[in-house]
């Protein structure tokens, strides 16, 4: 079977299908390196905890070491929950057209090649998390539990977006822990309002699959919603956007964060504005643009970080 018939259907033209070596293909395609927007979305909320938490020490000289770790970790962790999310779905994603294209469905990847790949990836994470101070590293771990109990959820609950956001949320709570030793109301608060951007964000993308889901019984926001995706997107991103407020209030955050959340807000409201649950491939320009609106707000924090050190 050629490469080319093997390609994920919503994954064509990158780089992974024009130079990556024939024989890396299907594991870059399982940890979605060949679709980053969703390691960029886990990367934003540690970024943004990172700047945050910094602004509060004063102090930015741990800063550029935990961009660049967070980072690395960022796309490392992703690849590694879908790979596990992959393994855990592998019977549904064949029933739904957008992933019946993906490695394990197409016989591309074994279960038990997708396990050790899992593993090796597992451990490059692990690497990276003991840089950082024990609190850090014991607050890093405890996410494996949501992330193991993510894939399951769409089989018992219309809400498994919020399971999610608790996963993709995480690092608010890391910027802090590895500045401080310590989670402060501001990382919680950062925290709660990055879960609600993330349910938002994610009932979007779900609406490419909702017909597929509602077939083969797997629920979400999508469905739960329908109609109402609007007024509910209302209701997650206002959320989002008063949390994250809360979290610069506590954190004693200056003008620039404030302007950087005000931009957060208005990119959110566009999307409100601009989505349309029929359209698919609208639903994911929307949900991809997310990345821009979390890098909006990292902007803003890190010169308010600066501006408070200076």
């Amino acid at each position: 079977m050629s490469d080319a018939t093997t390609r994920v259907a919503d994954a064509t033209g990158n780089w992974v299908d024009r130079i990556a070596p024939l024989w890396t293909r299907p594991y870059l395609r399982l940890a979605r390196f060949d679709r980053p927007i969703g390691s960029w979305l886990l990367l934003m909320p540690c970024w943004w905890s990172a700047a945050l938490a910094a602004g509060v020490a004063h102090d930015l000289r741990q800063l550029p070491w935990s961009v660049v770790m967070f980072f690395i970790g960022a796309f490392v962790m992703r690849g590694a929950g879908c790979t596990w999310n992959d393994i855990t779905d592998r019977d549904l994603d064949d029933k739904v057209e957008r992933t019946r294209s993906r490695p394990i469905p197409a016989g591309q990847v074994s279960v038990k090649q997708a396990a050790v790949f899992l593993v090796l990836q597992a451990l490059v994470g692990l690497i990276i998390l003991v840089q950082f101070n024990s609190f850090a590293i014991a607050t890093g771990v405890a996410s494996l539990l949501i992330v193991a109990a993510y894939p399951f959820m769409k089989r018992i609950t219309y809400w498994p977006q919020t399971v999610l956001g608790l996963a993709f949320s995480w690092g608010a709570l890391m910027g802090f822990a590895v500045q401080f030793g310590r989670i402060d109301a501001a990382a919680l608060l950062l925290y709660a309002g990055s879960i609600s951007w993330v349910i938002g964000y994610d009932t979007i993308y779900a609406h490419q699959d909702a017909e597929d889901d509602a077939m083969i019984g797997i629920k979400s926001t999508a469905l739960l919603f329908g109609a109402r995706t609007q007024a509910a997107l209302v209701v997650f991103y206002g959320l989002a956007v008063l949390l994250i407020g809360c979290a610069l209030a506590s954190a004693g955050a200056q003008w620039p964060a404030w302007i950087g959340l005000a931009a957060f807000a208005a990119h959110l409201a566009s999307q409100i504005l601009r989505v349309d649950i029929r359209d698919s491939a609208l639903c994911l320009r929307v949900f991809k643009s997310n990345r821009d609106a979390g890098l909006l707000l990292f902007a803003a924090l890190l010169v308010n970080a600066v501006m408070r050190t200076g």
